[in-house]
């Protein structure tokens, strides 16, 4: 398969775009975001904002922070935000954004932009995507620990443990259903003997089954749902960003560095963007429909 390779503008790393991908790049951060996790739009201020890890994913140093960019990738405030350990997934509910940071679950007021809640979450690890229902409940994937925590009447408990989850990480709310994006259970650090594939869970009877015929897809991070009834997923050990099917079928669009992280997708601008985690820097691509 022939391979158009791209240098972007004030970015000092290659990525392979496969010649017959729907995504074009549009633009790349400045590299000043410090191991960027995760981004999401949020279409009440209509800006991004960015988790920054700054350090080790798993350190209690008080070094994360919260960025605030523009949609064209500028960065409006390096740290809109502090008083974070090693923040990663992203949700939003209102005027709320829900950040996981390590072991518990935080909630921040844009407006006000402060923090207004803090939630412990008891056992984890590892917490990493965020996700929000139709309800308002909140689920929060823990790949350590092969759980899957929900904010529920103000309490947030584990609504899900089973080996079979085999480290999730990216979550989405689809319908009744929670997709769950799967690293694959961890053998060496975060290597893995078999990369994880998506699974779906229904909400009310938590009934779990693989997408497809559980064929291994990569060592997945964040999910979304592109628009045409298929999922673009991040694969950050690998440095990829795939197309999968609901038949569970899965097509590398673009070859990256390692660390391409939770993204997130603006069909109304049809753009993607990646978080680049080991680049210190967001980029985006626009959807050729």
């Amino acid at each position: 398969m022939k391979r158009l390779t791209v240098m972007l503008t004030g970015l000092f790393m290659s990525m392979h775009v496969f010649a017959n991908t729907i995504l074009t790049p549009v633009w790349t951060s400045p590299a000043e975001l410090k191991n960027p996790e995760s981004v999401i739009y949020d279409p009440i201020t209509k800006l991004l904002y960015v988790s920054n890890v700054n350090g080790s994913p798993l350190d209690v140093d008080g070094n994360g922070f919260i960025s605030q960019l523009s949609v064209d990738g500028k960065i409006q405030k390096l740290h809109w935000l502090d008083e974070l350990n090693a923040p990663k997934g992203l949700a939003l509910n209102g005027n709320n954004l829900y950040v996981s940071d390590i072991n518990e679950l935080v909630v921040i007021d844009i407006a006000e932009q402060r923090i207004i809640k803090r939630y412990p979450a008891e056992g984890a690890k590892f917490l990493n995507d965020v996700a929000v229902d139709k309800q308002g409940n909140v689920y929060v994937s823990d790949m350590m620990t092969d759980r899957i925590y929900r904010l529920a009447d103000d309490k947030f408990d584990i609504w899900m443990e089973d080996p079979a989850l085999e480290a999730p990480n990216g979550l989405l709310v689809e319908h009744n259903n929670l997709i769950v994006a799967s690293w694959g259970h961890m053998t060496n650090g975060f290597e893995t003997e078999t990369p994880g594939h998506l699974k779906i869970i229904d909400l009310i009877t938590h009934q779990m089954k693989s997408l497809g015929d559980q064929s291994p897809a990569g060592n997945l991070d964040g999910i979304e749902a592109d628009g045409q009834g298929n999922y673009l997923v991040t694969d950050w050990l690998n440095g990829r960003l795939l197309k999968i099917t609901p038949q569970g079928h899965s097509e590398t669009l673009i070859e990256f560095n390692q660390g391409s992280a939770d993204h997130t997708v603006m069909p109304e601008k049809d753009l993607v963007i990646v978080p680049m985690m080991m680049d210190n820097v967001i980029t985006a691509f626009r959807i050729n429909r």
